[in-house]
C-alpha cells in the first residue's frame, strides 16, 4: 500500500484530496491539526507519533524532525542497500508529500505582530520534509500548493504522472521554500536608514511575451505577492498585451491614481502622457485628456482612475487605441468595445500609496529607493512674487503640480481648467521643455495665454520663464532651490506672472 503524509497549514482541499488517495487505495499519514480535520471529515489517518513512536513536544516545535519520516522520504528505490537499511530499521517508505508552511508572510504583514509571534510562525519541519521529498522526487510526489491537489488526483487515477510532472512539481517546492525564506531574511534582515542591508525577490512568471520591446529580445511578465499589482491583471478582450503595452498600462493607471477622489484620465504613448485631465464623469474625463493632444493619443493607452460606462466607450470606439485600462468596465461598456476587436482591454485596480520600494536595474546592481507618490500638501508652499495667484489658478495649480509628477524629465506642464493643454517633456534643457510645452499647445489649437505651468525642478536660469512669459503664462509652480531663484523670481515679477515654490523636486528618469 503506497503512503502518504499529510501536514498542512492551509486546509484548502485537503479532505476530498485525502478522501481521493484513500479511495485509491493509499494509506494516510498526517499531524496535529491536519489529523484532526481529517478525522472530523471521516478520512481515515494515522497520526505521525504513531510511525515515530516519539510524541509531538516543545509545543509543536518537534513533531515530524525523525528518521522515521525522513529516511522514508529520501530513500533511493533504485539502490538494494537504502531499502536494505529501511527493512534493518523497520522504516516504511513514504512516496506522496504534501505539505503547506507556517502562514510566516500573512503574520507579519498584520499590524503591531509581535517579534514572538513572527518567530513561531517561521517552520521548520514542514520546509525540512519538502526538501527532502523534493530531492528524491523520483520517487516521491510533493505537492506544495493545494490548487494542485485535484490534478495530481487525475494523474494518480490515469496513470501518468511521471518524470517530468515530478520534477515540475519539485521545483515548485524548491521556489516556494526559498520565497519563504526570503520572507523571513526581509523580516530579520536590519535596516540602514529604512532600507534593509540585503534585499531578496522572488517573482513568478504569470505572462509569456513575444517579445521584447524589440523583436528577438525574449520577454516575459513576472509579478510579485504586491496587493493591487500586475498579478491582478485581468485583460477582457483584444490582442496579447506586448511588453511596451504593459509598461505603458502601469504608467497609465499609475497615473490616473494620483486623483483617487474623482474621476481621472490619462492618455500615454511610450510612458509618458500626452493628455491628462479630471472631471464630473471618466466619459468627460476621457474628452478633455484627448482635447490635449488627438495626435499623440493615435495608438496610445488610455487609463481610467473608475469604471468605465457604455457612454466612455462609445468615445473610446472612435479613436484606434492599444489599451484601454481601468479598474472596472460595466457589461454594456465590454459589449460596445467589442466592435474594436484588437483592443486590448484590461482591468487593474487602481494605484495606492505612498508605500513600497522602487528598482531601477543597473548593470550588475540595482538602484532601490522610496516608491515616489506626488505630495500635494501646500503647508509649506511659498509665493515669492508680487503677485499672488487668483483661486482658479490655485486650482490649476494644483492639478498641474500632480500631473508634471507623470511626465518624464526635464518636463513642463501646461494647464487650464484641470486638464493638460501642452507637455514638454524628457527634453535636455528646461527651456527646450518650455518651447515644447508652448510648442504642443499652439500645435493643437490650445491658446497658452492665461493658462498656469508646472516645472518638476527648479529652473537653472530665468530663460524658462522668458518663454512661458512670452506665451502668456499667468502662473507657474516649481520647487524652487536654484542658485538663480533670485533672477528667475525677477522675471516671473517683470511680466506680472504668479510664482509657487513648492520646495520638492518631483523627478522621473
Amino acid at each position: 500500500m503506497p503512503r502518504a503524509l499529510i501536514s498542512v497549514s492551509d486546509k484548502r482541499g485537503i479532505v476530498p484530496f485525502a478522501q481521493g488517495l484513500r479511495d485509491l487505495g493509499w494509506e494516510i499519514i498526517s499531524t496535529g491539526g491536519t489529523h484532526a480535520a481529517l478525522r472530523q471529515a471521516g478520512v481515515e489517518a494515522t497520526p505521525v507519533e504513531a510511525v515515530t513512536g516519539f510524541p509531538e513536544i516543545l509545543d509543536g516545535r518537534i513533531k515530524t524532525l525523525h528518521p522515521a519520516v525522513h529516511a522514508g522520504l529520501l530513500a533511493r528505490r533504485d539502490l538494494p542497500e537504502h531499502l536494505a537499511a529501511l527493512a534493518a530499521h523497520q522504516i516504511a517508505p513514504i512516496d506522496l508529500l504534501a505539505v503547506n508552511l507556517y502562514p510566516f508572510r500573512e503574520t507579519v504583514a498584520k499590524s503591531q505582530v509581535s517579534f514572538e509571534d513572527a518567530i513561531e510562525n517561521i517552520d521548520i519541519g514542514g520546509p525540512s520534509m519538502l526538501r527532502s521529498a523534493a530531492k528524491n522526487h523520483e520517487a516521491v510526489v510533493v505537492v506544495v500548493d493545494p490548487t494542485d491537489y485535484p490534478e495530481i488526483l487525475r494523474l494518480l487515477r490515469s496513470g501518468e504522472l511521471d518524470a517530468v510532472c515530478r520534477r515540475a512539481l519539485a521545483a515548485k517546492v524548491f521556489s516556494h521554500t526559498a520565497d519563504y525564506d526570503g520572507a523571513i531574511t526581509r523580516y530579520l534582515t536590519p535596516a540602514e536608514d529604512g532600507l534593509a542591508s540585503r534585499v531578496q525577490f522572488s517573482f513568478e512568471r504569470l505572462l509569456p511575451l513575444r517579445y521584447g520591446e524589440n523583436p528577438g529580445q525574449r520577454a516575459a511578465l513576472y509579478v510579485d505577492e504586491e496587493p493591487r499589482g500586475l498579478r491582478d491583471l485581468k485583460q477582457r478582450q483584444g490582442k496579447e498585451l506586448s511588453f511596451n503595452n504593459i509598461l505603458d498600462l502601469d504608467a497609465a493607471m499609475w497615473t490616473a491614481s494620483l486623483w483617487p477622489t474623482r474621476p481621472a484620465c490619462a492618455i500615454i504613448k511610450h510612458t509618458t502622457p500626452c493628455g491628462i485631465a479630471v472631471a464630473a464623469t471618466a466619459d468627460e474625463a476621457f474628452r478633455r485628456a484627448l482635447a490635449s493632444d488627438p495626435q499623440s493619443a493615435f495608438g496610445g493607452v488610455v487609463a481610467f482612475n473608475t469604471v468605465v460606462d457604455k457612454r466612455t466607450a462609445e468615445g473610446l470606439t472612435g479613436l484606434f487605441l492599444e489599451v484601454v485600462v481601468a479598474p472596472s468596465f460595466n457589461e454594456d461598456a465590454l459589449r460596445e468595445l467589442e466592435v474594436k476587436k484588437n483592443l486590448r482591454v484590461v482591468e487593474l485596480p487602481v494605484y495606492r500609496g505612498p508605500g513600497g520600494l522602487d528598482f531601477k536595474r543597473v548593470r550588475g546592481g540595482l538602484l532601490v529607493q522610496d516608491r515616489f507618490q506626488p505630495d500635494l500638501s501646500d503647508a509649506d508652499w511659498k509665493v515669492p512674487t508680487h503677485r499672488q495667484p487668483t483661486e482658479a489658478e490655485w486650482i490649476d495649480l494644483r492639478f498641474a503640480w500632480n500631473a508634471v509628477a507623470a511626465v518624464k524629465s526635464n518636463a513642463v506642464l501646461l494647464a487650464r481648467e484641470e486638464r493638460t493643454i501642452g507637455i514638454g517633456a524628457g527634453q535636455m534643457s528646461r527651456v527646450d521643455s518650455s518651447f515644447l510645452a508652448v510648442h504642443k499647445a499652439r500645435q493643437q489649437g490650445h491658446d497658452p495665454r492665461g493658462s498656469v505651468l508646472a516645472s518638476d525642478a527648479f529652473f537653472p536660469f530665468a530663460d524658462g520663464v522668458e518663454e512661458a512669459a512670452a506665451a502668456g503664462i499667468s502662473a507657474v509652480i516649481q520647487p524652487g532651490g536654484s542658485v538663480r531663484d533670485a533672477e528667475v523670481i525677477t522675471a516671473a515679477d517683470r511680466h506680472g506672472i504668479a510664482m509657487v515654490l513648492t520646495g520638492k523636486r518631483q523627478f522621473r528618469h
